[in-house]
């Protein structure tokens, strides 16, 4: 297992890292509260405020365009991704779900750069907000963790 001896402890660690944050602006009340999360806990996490980049974007299919152009800069250990997207009467949720969700996999891989994928899908409204924070938080962390164990794995 790749440092489990040394350090695992130090997964956490965000004090040398860039972190780039795209959001997107549909559904703004829970992406808002994601995006606070996602800074809140990366801040906490020793990531200095400086070296987080936020982004907003129109919605969740505009996501992948800006993370690309973050990830074509080479000045970011890693990105997340944050967005809401709440099934309506039409195969839209899908479509939007599916292909936002798809694309930020293929450039995380295409790119050898962890991001986080926070962009929620969910049934409805509450769902959504019950979500907000934990998801926003979660998201730092996997950001953080995956930026060290790339690292390691270089």
């Amino acid at each position: 297992m790749f440092g489990a001896e040394k350090g695992s402890a130090n997964l956490l660690d965000g004090r040398k890292l860039s972190i780039g944050m795209v959001q997107s602006r549909f559904n703004e009340s829970i992406t808002n509260a994601l995006a606070e999360a996602c800074r809140q806990e990366l801040t906490a996490l020793g990531v200095e405020e400086k070296n987080i980049t936020h982004v907003k974007v129109p919605g969740a299919l505009e996501i992948p365009c800006a993370l690309q152009a973050l990830a074509e800069s080479s000045d970011y250990d890693a990105l997340v991704a944050l967005g809401c997207i709440i099934r309506g009467e039409t195969y839209h949720f899908e479509l939007v779900a599916n292909e936002s969700g798809a694309a930020v996999t293929r450039l995380a891989l295409d790119y050898r750069l962890p991001i986080a994928n926070a962009i929620l899908t969910t049934e409805n409204l509450a769902q959504a907000q019950a979500r907000q924070h934990e998801k926003g938080r979660d998201a730092a962390r996997v950001a953080v963790e995956m930026a060290h164990l790339l690292n390691e794995l270089s």
